[in-house]
């Protein structure tokens, strides 16, 4: 009977190690799980690629990092998939913490969601990392193509308006790559820093008095810009948007889909999952070094305009924009 309880257990125990997966990957996101983070592991699915994925989520708070970096390490992961900016720089670090031991530098990294991974210092440029454990993916449309979009909708366009936080360092890199197109593209930009409270995080009760503000200048547009703040408060951006009847351009489709946003250019979040999942994949299965892989960029963007805000606000897109634009109402 000894016998017949000892090979059993080991049957369980040898079962178990078949079971495991073969690749152990660390999803680590800022907000939850969301078209990003589901693409990507549909995309290694579908690929046939055996994998455990261990979901992570800081729910926007920056302290949780450490202990996922911790965890990551312990469980001698194969591979991280992390969302924004803020997670990125918290579990890689930067190029300038190159040395710092408190960031990982062994274990192949991909970032995705991140609005500008060269000035964010996360990545020496698109081409080349300039890190042996990290690459990613760059979904924004390049900005002078969302000025030309609102000329294309707008043709007498000359103001743009932007709020920011400075609290997040994509939120001000964008407001400095927008105000470097001014000169070339000829339009004056109004940019607006959202307060900080008393816990040094902005309100949500600043919106609506600062889009007013912008309205006040005479802007012709806003610019929802990259801010994870205003993404997730962008209900009330886009209500007291069209309360004082300003159009906004949304690098999110959501803005124009959920939340009252006027026209979005924008990659989707699931196919820029599904790129990132390519990279995944050469590093895992084809063996490549995280590093001598360049950051994959989206090359396929949606227009989606919202023609229930245009009623709304009662300005009308014109009929080229329209033959080239999703309409959602």
């Amino acid at each position: 009977m000894a016998f017949v309880r000892i090979a059993a257990a080991l049957a369980m125990v040898f079962s178990a190690s078949a079971a495991a997966a073969q690749y152990k990957i660390m999803v680590v996101t800022w907000r939850g799980c969301e078209d990003a983070c589901q693409g990507f592991q549909d995309h290694l699915t579908k690929g046939g690629i055996d994998a455990e994925f261990i979901l992570r989520d800081a729910n926007k708070n920056k302290a949780a990092l450490p202990g996922f970096r911790a965890e990551a390490r312990a469980d001698e992961v194969d591979l991280m998939l992390t969302w924004g900016t803020s997670v990125t720089r918290g579990m890689a670090g930067t190029l300038s913490e190159f040395d710092d031991p408190a960031f990982d530098h062994d274990i192949p990294t991909v970032f995705t969601i991140v609005a500008d991974p060269v000035g964010a210092g996360i990545v020496e440029s698109l081409d080349h990392s300039g890190r042996s454990n990290v690459t990613g993916t760059y979904n924004r449309v390049p900005e002078d193509v969302n000025i030309q979009t609102i000329r294309a909708y707008l043709p007498g366009f000359q103001h743009l308006g932007l709020l920011y936080n400075a609290n997040e360092r994509n939120s001000v890199l964008k407001r400095d790559e927008v105000a470097a197109l001014t000169g070339p593209m000829d339009f004056e930009l109004t940019a607006l820093e959202l307060p900080l409270g008393d816990d040094g995080e902005p309100r949500v009760e600043d919106i609506a008095p600062k889009v007013a503000e912008l309205e006040a200048a005479g802007v012709d547009f806003i610019y929802l810009g990259s801010s994870s703040f205003l993404q997730e408060n962008q209900d009330d951006v886009m209500a007291a948007a069209i309360s004082n009847a300003v159009p906004v351009l949304s690098p999110y489709e959501s803005s124009v889909r959920e939340s009252g946003a006027l026209i979005a250019v924008a990659a989707r979040y699931y196919d820029v999952g599904i790129l990132a999942g390519q990279q995944a994949e050469k590093i895992l299965v084809d063996g490549i070094p995280a590093g001598d892989l360049p950051v994959l960029q989206m090359t396929n963007f949606a227009v989606v305009i919202n023609m229930s805000v245009a009623k709304k606000i009662e300005l009308y897109p014109p009929l080229d924009l329209l033959q080239v634009a999703e309409i959602v109402d």
